[in-house]
């Protein structure tokens, strides 16, 4: 298990995403051509939950069922091999830390739009109107909180239940970004696959806040995640970007606008505010984290080995 840890990630490292016929791209096309489908205008809303949930179920058990019994037919050698192919392309910290980079060069080239369209990539909020402190800002709270969801969650789940768990998650992640938004198209639909994903990333979100503080300033991030963690709206996310901003010594957060609206958003962290050096810092924290999630692994696999590894 540990083993197979290791070599997803340095397959990520050398590889990084797939550039074309990503397995995630295509299920997230099957994800919004079935909510088109199903989440039509002048669907009762007790229905459209109901539809979600179907939905939700259709496109999460099967896949993740189908490789559980694919990996039991198997011979050990190669049922390991899938199981690192599977994880490789759960896991994406290869791929934001590009995305965060090409934000990071266009601050440090003084080419502000070119940094919004950046940032666009990485966060749902609107970015047209951001300054240099505000992309910057963006750029680190998507470090730091998906770096909770595409990569220590991921890695989380495989620990403990193997490839089909860690697919799971990821199909269950991948839902919730594509319907777990709070407005009139997908406040119902979308509730099952936004809970989901919620109780599915309540443990690993904590584990990544821990890690995160392990791998910066400990007491700062203990302290913002204990004090700050509750105040965001997301359960998960809270925890981890106070964590992340505390073991950074800096503060993100704050009002921004979603679809056209203000949304109040609480400030976490502490210090100065979010720069654009910090963004290459966030990058380094969760490298630093996932390093740190692998030895505690590969630990707990020696103990539980009873000295020798399983």
């Amino acid at each position: 298990m540990s083993l197979s840890l290791l070599l997803a990630l340095l397959l990520d490292t050398a590889l990084g995403e797939p550039r074309r016929w990503h397995p995630l791209a295509g299920f997230g096309a099957l994800a919004g051509a079935l909510e088109r489908r199903w989440n039509r205008p002048g669907v009762a809303a007790r229905a459209r939950v109901w539809r979600g949930a179907l939905a939700w179920l259709l496109l999460v058990v099967p896949p993740s069922a189908a490789l559980w019994w694919l990996l039991a037919a198997l011979a050990p050698l190669p049922s390991a091999a899938v199981g690192v192919v599977v994880l490789y392309l759960c896991v994406g910290n290869r791929s934001l830390a590009e995305h965060a980079g090409a934000v990071k060069l266009a601050l440090v080239e003084g080419d502000l739009p070119r940094a919004r369209r950046s940032v666009a990539m990485l966060v749902s909020r609107e970015t047209g109107a951001l300054d240099e402190r505000g992309v910057s800002r963006a750029a680190v709270e998507s470090v730091l909180e998906n770096g909770s969801d595409a990569v220590i969650a991921p890695l989380f789940w495989f620990a403990v239940g193997g490839a089909p768990a860690a697919l799971a998650h990821r199909l269950v992640n991948t839902l919730d970004a594509c319907w777990g938004y709070r407005n009139d198209r997908y406040c119902h639909f979308g509730r099952v696959a936004a809970r989901a994903d919620d109780a599915l990333n309540w443990l690993p979100a904590r584990c990544c806040a821990l890690l995160y503080a392990l791998a910066g300033r400990f007491r700062p991030a203990l302290r913002c995640w204990l004090r700050q963690g509750r105040r965001a709206a997301s359960p998960n996310a809270g925890p981890v970007m106070s964590a992340g901003a505390g073991a950074l010594a800096i503060w993100v957060g704050g009002p921004a606008v979603y679809h056209g609206k203000l949304e109040p958003r609480p400030v976490l962290g502490l210090g100065r505010e979010a720069e654009p050096a910090d963004i290459a810092q966030a990058v380094y924290l969760l490298w630093r984290a996932t390093a740190l999630f692998v030895l505690l692994a590969c630990a707990l696999h020696w103990i539980a080995g009873g000295g020798g590894w399983p």
